[in-house]
């Protein structure tokens, strides 16, 4: 495998892929949708290698869960595709639009970033949903998947460069890294001279090694250590239905709640019924010791620090008794990553406070932290949530992966 090579062919690509039109890039789009229900058999094949792999490897269920790839998902990786082929081509649109006085007209209009690589770990819908965002924001995308996911992500993108290629385009709009060792991930980091942008997507360990090492421009997409706080104000029904889906729906996204916050006016009320509910659901609960004496439940562990800090992707728990919002807040403000935190209440003013004083991507008040996602935000599909300010922030569609010039229209002016 030649990196450079690669690089060299995926830059050439991007400006193939910049002339396109848009009804160009929609067709081919569609025609990638179709071919992944065409060819689902071929994929869960794949997939079944890596699945089988995973578990030799005793790769723990929740993140195997991540790795599946079944009949169901595939339908859903080809409707993804097909709604990001339906969203208005981003490119087609000029932002701030002004005259100045001397008569200039000045617009900023939307333009490709050029090649975005991805780094991703055990997710193979990340290849279908970053090849249709990027392609769709005319950018050539060159992904680096994990290992644990080879065989899956090698089948897609082979199906979708084929298609590509039969429609008559360059291939080399997408490309898969297949070497999956860590010295080559570490030379496509500095590859700056053809790639525009880098986004890694994944856990702590990976995301902080491409913000160390790269040459090249990252989005930090975020680790999520999701709280939630339960106010003394909360709705008990209300409270409790939203802790169970921000645990247990998918215990293994980053947008799931790995940390609970009580208040004591109200923990009383709730924590029976709501530590019964998580325990129903196979949630291993860690707790501090206020909880421990009013709970008396031998199947409780005893919170450590590193338990406050963790995103567990697992059916674990953090909870905590606080004795007011502020204590809830400054919590959240020491331990957060600046994914997604929620205030369950009542109370007008709390609400504010916490939405005032809470910094991250994505504050909820009264809904579970699962709905941080480019889908469920109206974007279509999304290529991660940017817990940084710099550039894009929260699920990132396919504007925040464009970059813009500005167009700038006289009738003769120069400048005194």
């Amino acid at each position: 495998m030649n990196l450079t090579k690669i690089c060299e062919s995926a830059k050439i690509a991007s400006k193939d892929l910049a002339k396109l039109k848009s009804i160009e890039k929609n067709n081919i789009l569609k025609a990638c949708s179709n071919a992944l229900l065409n060819e689902k058999d071929v994929i869960i094949n794949a997939n079944k290698i890596d699945i089988q792999n995973a578990k030799n490897n005793n790769i723990k269920e929740s993140l195997i869960d991540r790795l599946l790839l079944d009949e169901k998902r595939i339908k859903a990786m080809a409707n993804g595709i097909l709604q990001i082929a339906n969203l208005d081509d981003p490119l087609d649109e000029y932002i701030d639009m002004k005259v100045l006085p001397n008569g200039l007209k000045v617009a900023k209009k939307r333009v490709a970033m050029g090649v975005i690589g991805i780094i991703y770990e055990a997710r193979p819908n990340v290849t279908s949903d970053a090849f249709a965002m990027c392609f769709k924001a005319s950018s050539s995308v060159i992904l680096k998947g994990g290992k644990e996911a080879l065989n899956s992500n090698k089948a897609i993108v082979d199906l979708f460069r084929k298609t590509i290629k039969d429609l008559g385009y360059n291939e080399n709009m997408l490309t898969l890294i297949e070497d999956t060792n860590r010295e080559t991930t570490a030379k496509l980091m500095k590859m700056n001279q053809y790639i525009d942008l880098l986004i890694p997507i994944g856990g702590a360990g990976l995301i902080n090694a491409v913000i160390e090492n790269s040459t090249i421009p990252v989005i930090e997409t975020g680790v999520g250590n999701c709280h939630i706080f339960i106010d003394e104000y909360a709705n008990i029904e209300k409270a409790i239905d939203i802790v169970l889906n921000a645990k247990v729906q998918r215990p293994s996204v980053c947008n799931a709640m790995e940390t609970l916050l009580i208040h004591k006016n109200i923990i009383k009320n709730i924590l029976p019924e709501l530590t019964e509910k998580l325990i129903e659901n196979n949630v291993e609960i860690r707790a501090d010791e206020i909880i421990l004496n009013l709970l008396d439940n031998k199947n409780l562990k005893l919170a450590t620090e590193d338990d406050w800090k963790e995103e567990f992707l697992d059916y674990i728990l953090a909870i905590k008794c606080v004795d007011s919002i502020d204590e809830a807040i400054m919590h959240i403000q020491k331990y957060s990553t600046g994914h997604s935190e929620a205030i369950i209440t009542e109370n007008y003013s709390n609400y504010n406070k916490f939405v005032d004083e809470i910094d991250s991507a994505v504050v909820y008040v009264n809904a579970s932290t699962r709905f941080t996602d480019g889908e469920q935000f109206g974007l279509g599909a999304e290529i991660g949530i940017s817990t940084q300010k710099l550039h894009a922030r929260g699920p990132m569609g396919i504007k925040e992966i464009t970059s813009y010039k500005y167009i700038v229209l006289g009738d003769g002016q120069t400048r005194n």
